[in-house]
């Protein structure tokens, strides 16, 4: 069994995901873009902290694609994640002590960054091979 990332309980996983989402529901902007698909927040905050928990702790219980999820939303745009990001790290600092903060955050970005990428690739359309 390999180690965490970094010093982190499954229970303070599942805080931050509760607040993120907390603050996410009252984001004038990011806000309408998850109500307008996300039905059963509790089932989604299940799945994010089961990620986050795979992500952070190596706990195999998340199946699924972020990437495929945000392409799929056709709602999700590059520059509502510096947005995301800025919520997150506020959940992570309101909850977490400052180095197991920052080290989430760390990876949070570089997840974030590849998630960013993804979503301009899906709205510039296909590469061209020509």
């Amino acid at each position: 069994m390999m180690p965490p990332r970094f010093p982190v309980t499954s229970d303070q996983i599942d805080i931050v995901v509760a607040d993120f989402y907390a603050r996410v529901r009252s984001d004038a902007v990011l806000g309408p873009i998850f109500a307008a698909h996300v039905t059963d927040w509790t089932a989604h905050e299940g799945r994010i902290a089961a990620f986050w928990r795979n992500a952070i702790l190596y706990d195999r219980g998340y199946e699924g694609s972020p990437m495929m999820a945000h392409r799929r939303a056709g709602d999700v745009r590059p520059d509502h994640f510096p947005r995301w990001l800025a919520l997150f790290e506020t959940a992570l600092h309101a909850r977490l002590p400052v180095e197991v903060a920052a080290a989430w955050s760390a990876l949070a970005h570089r997840i974030g960054a590849g998630l960013r990428m993804g979503v301009a690739d899906r709205a510039d359309g296909p590469p061209s091979l020509r």
